[in-house]
């Protein structure tokens, strides 16, 4: 059992020493982990000749990899509460390593398959973890921006990860993609040993239960915003193709998403800047600009300006949804930060679930240009339950940045 008389939070003059190399750090565990989701995805007919199965059973690897993720966050989060914070994300890390491995050098479909539910629960694990860790490695001014920085890996590993590993899957084959996750998680964690400080782990009289968490003021409607906020976006995103076909501009899919995924990495960037002052406006602000981007699209999508410019704000306005709502989520939580963090992964990947009936349902009953009417509800719904909870979950902190 280690020892719990360390300090829960680093000192200032520890944290100033080491800052930048301990986020750039968590920016690559993010990346790693939003990578293991994503790249295969781009390898589907690599992966599928490999094992001479379909290209439907090799999408079972993304399936499977998000199931993992939502089950097993919130059970692993509270099975290792009384853990070092840095022994968590190792852990994860770990499976990384080791799952990666085995998919590098498995030529078993099914033990493969099992191999992605296993990387599912250390992504889990780790996007449980690397908020909480991000938010105790700097004082309570700077935890949105640190937040912020951390989750920077994401829109990095869509952007640049997923292409290139695509690129590299065609060039070398999808053996050595998977081999290079394997080393550079293996590397990662070397980093994290010698150059992260270490967090205490909870104090045993503070040990959450679930049930407890979700009846702390706050946590309930930050967890409702994500469901919905979540569910419209990749709604949307899932199905932008058959929108833009139903309006004849199928043309415009990869300019549409290349400038949604340039502005998601402008947004954050400002998010990170103004997160820990302005976090219940930025909320409302993005919802309700996502809201007028679906209005826009719904009233003039054959207008290629119209499309681009929505593009353009719907990147800046879920830019910093994930460190906006981690944020209110775990000041809500306070010292049951990491157990919420669990839940908030739980809820995200099973609403990412949830989006794709939905738009297929809407797709094959109401048609394509129906659907930005029926998100539109879920946005305005989130709204309002962001709005409403103005003491609690998304309460205006009164923050002050230290410059």
């Amino acid at each position: 059992m280690p020892s719990l008389a360390p300090p829960a939070i680093p000192t200032a003059d520890a944290v100033d020493a080491t800052p930048w190399a301990s986020m750039v750090a968590l920016m690559l565990a993010t990346f790693i982990a939003a990578a293991n989701e994503t790249v295969p995805a781009g390898l589907l007919p690599q992966l599928a000749e490999g094992f001479h199965v379909s290209e439907a059973w090799a999408g079972q690897w993304v399936t499977l990899c998000a199931l993992g993720a939502g089950l097993g966050a919130v059970p692993l989060t509270m099975l290792l509460q009384r853990w070092p914070r840095r022994r968590v994300l190792n852990t994860a890390l770990f499976g990384f390593f080791l799952c990666n491995l085995v998919t590098a050098l498995s030529s078993h479909f099914l033990l493969t398959l099992g191999a992605r539910f296993v990387v599912g629960l250390a992504i889990g694990l780790a996007w449980s973890e690397i908020a909480t860790y991000a938010r105790r490695l700097v004082p309570p001014a700077r935890q949105g921006r640190a937040l912020a920085i951390a989750m920077l890996g994401v829109p990095l590993a869509l952007a640049l990860g997923v292409p290139m590993a695509t690129w590299l899957g065609h060039l070398i084959g999808w053996r050595w993609v998977f081999g290079g996750l394997s080393a550079f998680s293996l590397i990662l964690m070397g980093w994290v040993q010698l150059i992260v400080p270490d967090v205490r782990a909870e104090a045993t009289g503070s040990r959450a239960r679930i049930g407890h968490v979700l009846r702390l003021p706050g946590v309930r409607p930050v967890l409702a915003v994500v469901m919905l906020w979540v569910i419209a976006h990749y709604t949307l995103y899932t199905y932008i193709a058959p929108f833009l076909a139903s309006v004849g501009r199928e043309d415009r899919l990869a300019t549409m998403l290349s400038t949604f995924g340039i502005c998601t990495l402008v947004g954050l960037w400002g998010v990170g800047m103004w997160v820990d002052r302005w976090l219940r406006q930025l909320v409302l602000v993005a919802l309700g600009t996502f809201a007028l981007v679906i209005v826009a699209f719904s009233g003039w999508g054959a207008s290629w300006p119209v499309l681009c410019i929505g593009a353009v704000f719907w990147g800046l306005s879920f830019s910093g949804a994930p460190t906006l709502l981690q944020t209110a989520l775990g000041d809500a939580a306070g010292e049951h930060e990491s157990v919420a963090q669990s839940m908030l992964v739980t809820v995200f990947n099973l609403s990412f679930a949830v989006s794709g009936v939905l738009g297929g349902a809407v797709l094959e009953t109401l048609g394509a240009t129906a659907m930005p009417w029926v998100l539109l509800g879920l946005v305005i719904a989130a709204w309002l339950i962001a709005f409403a909870a103005r003491r609690h979950g998304f309460a205006q902190r009164g923050r002050r940045v230290s410059r």
